[in-house]
């Protein structure tokens, strides 16, 4: 079997916890645990998705704040929370608060543009300012200033006194965002599907989350999906400050068989040859253009992966579990990655550290 160009070196999974609207405990929960038990399997990272007005995560970070609280050293990241949703000054300190009471293992993945369905949400949204909102890279500029720990306001010293019979005490306040996590900065990924978004992420010195979904730069673009990701790549890390060395994952849908039932893999196959024809050619006005899901044995899907182009490019991954499947499923998919795909990948737990 080839080699790949980059021994895979980080091994991650991204869920995106759904939940019924009856009983959304019990999906949250069941999120806990599969994060849980990917950090007993050995895997480096566990990702959320993030959904509004849907019956998926709404708030990852405090999902992945009850996460950090039940495991100790897997990394904790989201992929994405889109910008538009979110003040970047409060995020800012939200992010900095898990990170702190994870010891540093919280990974965050953002991305710009407007909200989905922003014309039936704006009022809602934004009822005085959905008119003026800047939806662009801006909104990610102000997050990544105040997450490094750029000054949020002009004014920093004593607040006030207070003093009583018991005690003194004197209000300070900060011209940063509180609390400050020095390391959070260098952990902050951009996903992205386009050449634009790879460039504005490696010139702003953020990692890079590539998913299932590339964008055609235009109609006379006929390159195939790995193609395309692999001029993602390369845009990314030509302006990246740290080069070849750049930080870049991978998020295909990867679906491994070796230990699944008769039952379970004609499921997983029906679930793949349902979503193959939206891969034959981009899509909609945006050209959004899929990557096919890989189904199969461990050993045929690292076959698979080693010849493509972009998966060649990078030593991390965080594959995406399909999000129509039961626990169980989760819990045969997870554990056949981390002892069979894992490992035909050259991964080993640790390895990544």
């Amino acid at each position: 079997m080839p080699s790949t160009s980059r021994p895979l070196r980080k091994l991650g999974f991204l869920t995106i916890g759904l939940f019924d609207a009856d009983d959304p405990g019990r999906g949250h929960e069941t999120t806990l645990e599969i994060i849980e038990l990917g950090e007993r399997l050995g895997f480096d990272s566990a990702w959320v998705r993030h959904r509004h007005l849907q019956y998926g995560i709404s708030s990852p970070v405090a999902v992945l704040a009850a996460a950090s609280q039940r495991t100790r050293r897997i990394e904790l990241g989201t992929a994405v929370i889109p910008l538009g949703w979110e003040n970047p000054l409060r995020l800012a300190e939200d992010l900095a608060t898990v990170d702190i009471l994870s010891g540093g293992r919280l990974n965050p993945g953002v991305s710009v543009g407007p909200p989905m369905h922003y014309e039936q949400v704006k009022e809602a949204l934004y009822p005085d300012t959905f008119e003026a909102e800047d939806f662009g890279y801006e909104r990610a500029r102000r997050l990544l200033d105040l997450v490094r720990g750029k000054s949020a306001t002009d004014f920093s010293g004593v607040e006030g006194f207070e003093a009583t019979r018991r005690q003194a005490h004197t209000e300070y306040s900060s011209d940063r965002v509180q609390p400050h996590s020095p390391g959070l900065g260098r952990r902050l990924w951009y996903g992205g599907g386009s050449l634009g978004s790879a460039r504005w992420a490696g010139e702003h010195g953020m990692n890079f989350l590539t998913s299932s979904v590339v964008k055609a730069e235009g109609p006379d673009d006929m390159r195939d999906f790995a193609e395309i990701q692999v001029s993602h790549v390369h845009a990314f890390r030509a302006a990246h400050p740290d080069g070849e060395a750049a930080r870049v994952s991978q998020g295909l849908v990867v679906v491994p068989t070796d230990s699944a039932s008769p039952e379970q893999r004609a499921k997983y196959e029906e679930f793949a040859a349902k979503r193959l024809p939206r891969t034959t050619s981009p899509q909609g006005p945006a050209r959004l253009l899929f990557a096919p899901d890989l189904v199969g044995t461990s050993d045929e899907i690292a076959e698979r992966l080693h010849t493509h182009a972009a998966f060649r490019e990078v030593d991390e991954v965080a594959f995406a579990l399909p999000f129509t499947f039961g626990h169980e499923d989760y819990v045969q998919i997870l554990t056949d990655m981390a002892t069979k795909l894992g490992p035909a990948l050259g991964w080993r737990p640790g390895a990544g550290v």
